[in-house]
């Protein structure tokens, strides 16, 4: 009788890499160096190595240097051997290499050629994430035309094998190409046929399922509506759990959420609409942002926005930056707001010594003169929340009540609220 072994399914390798630019110094590098690692981990990748250079500007042909690419080689090599090597299969080959950019496909196709290992960049990464977490019809097809979107200028590249070596006419001279297209051109063009039929079916899809949300949106009454905006892995979901008593899937991983969902709320006599929205992050492609305008409508629609921050992260200042500058591009700037800073709980400083004079750094900053700091800056119009540990739930809660009441008699002046109580019974 035969026995079967189940050996266990390892996860694949992956090497980083990231310039350093006078736009974007060594810090900011390693900062989107840790969120691209966090990206591969979410993906299923495991980060073994990064690489860095010092440079003016991406390279056109490689992004990196040649010194740097050979030095990328030369490891990529070694790990390989190792691999060779270890009888007990512990040591992995490196599977991937990921930049921190979007790449060209002149670009991909040399560094492929090179290095000889799978390519991917920030883009394609972040959008094979997005294709592992698509649950609806919707966001499955929002995620594939991005693809087709990323694919289509990069789909040389993938046949390079059968690209025609010469040049001239059908007659034998000049440089035009009658008579003389290879089956690489002709399946080239094939594929670009097919790619863009499938990019307008997906365009027109999405147009009837915006036609539904658009009426399920009319039909939903005359109710405020509330969006949960904010970066990827803040605790959005976390919080909507908490608010609206609901099972929104949650999980420490980027892009958990991508479609959105909407809940009817009730605080005390005032009923509104609650609704998590996907995440955003730096260098979001403008393929998903436009592929997902459907799910941003609700952004778009939203009454008032509820900022959800992650606090104890050391750069959600620059995380803040990045979602006001996605709402300012959605047409959301001028909308209420209000700022929610989360995590308080996992939020961490370092006390300085009595006799270090040295300047007090933002490790350095308390959570009390954080929320001093911030509630100046807000005029007061900012909260801070544990949703984990259900802190200050109540007093978000009130304050939505407050700012919903004060927006809802504004836009419905003669609608009454869902029932009738006294002033001194409300919040």
């Amino acid at each position: 009788m035969k026995e079967f072994v189940i050996s266990e399914v390892k996860a694949e390798t992956a090497v980083l890499v990231g310039l350093i630019t006078q736009e974007q110094d060594e810090a900011k590098t390693k900062e989107y160096l840790d969120e691209l690692e966090f990206l591969a981990d979410t993906a299923g990748a495991v980060t073994v190595k990064r690489f860095t250079q010092k440079v003016q500007g991406p390279s056109q042909v490689t992004y990196v240097g040649k010194g740097k690419l050979e030095e990328i080689k030369q490891y990529i090599k070694m790990q390989e051997d190792a691999a060779d090597d270890d009888p007990t299969g512990e040591t992995q080959p490196v599977g991937m290499v990921i930049f921190d950019d979007e790449l060209s496909a002149k670009q991909m196709r040399n560094i492929e050629a090179e290095l000889k290992v799978k390519i991917l960049d920030r883009t394609s990464l972040i959008l094979d994430i997005f294709a592992m977490r698509a649950q609806t019809a919707e966001a499955k097809t929002q995620v594939e035309l991005a693809q087709y979107r990323y694919m289509l200028p990069r789909l040389q590249r993938l046949w390079t094998h059968l690209e025609r070596q010469g040049g001239g006419s059908g007659s034998g001279g000049g440089k035009g190409s009658v008579g003389l297209r290879g089956p690489g051109e002709t399946q080239l063009e094939m594929d670009r046929r097919i790619i863009l039929h499938r990019i307008t079916l997906l365009k027109q899809r999405l147009v009837e399922i915006d036609k539904q949300k658009t009426t399920q949106r009319k039909n939903r009454g005359r109710l405020i509506r509330v969006a949960l905006v904010g970066y990827t892995n803040v605790g959005k979901s976390t919080m909507m759990n908490l608010l609206s008593k609901s099972d929104v899937f949650a999980e420490n991983k980027l892009f958990a959420t991508l479609d959105t969902t909407v809940r009817k709320m009730v605080i005390d006599n005032l009923p509104f609409l609650l609704a998590d929205t996907v995440g955003f992050i730096r260098k979001l492609p403008t393929d998903l942002v436009d592929s997902f305008k459907s799910t941003l409508d609700e952004v778009r629609e939203a009454d008032l926005l509820v900022h959800v921050v992650d606090i104890s992260h050391p750069d959600f200042e620059e995380q803040i930056k990045v979602v006001e500058k996605t709402l300012s591009d959605l047409g959301c700037a001028d909308k209420p707001s209000m700022i929610v800073f989360n995590k308080i709980d996992a939020y961490t400083w370092i006390e300085k010594e009595a006799d270090d004079l040295t300047p007090s750094t933002k490790e350095n900053v308390t959570l009390d003169e954080l929320k001093k700091t911030w509630m100046a800056k807000m005029q007061g119009d900012c909260l801070f929340i544990s949703a984990k540990e259900k802190r200050n739930i109540d007093t978000l809660r009130e304050i939505l009540y407050q700012k919903v009441r004060q927006l809802h008699v504004q836009k419905y002046p003669y609608n009454d609220f869902l029932y009738q109580v006294e002033e001194s019974e409300a919040l």
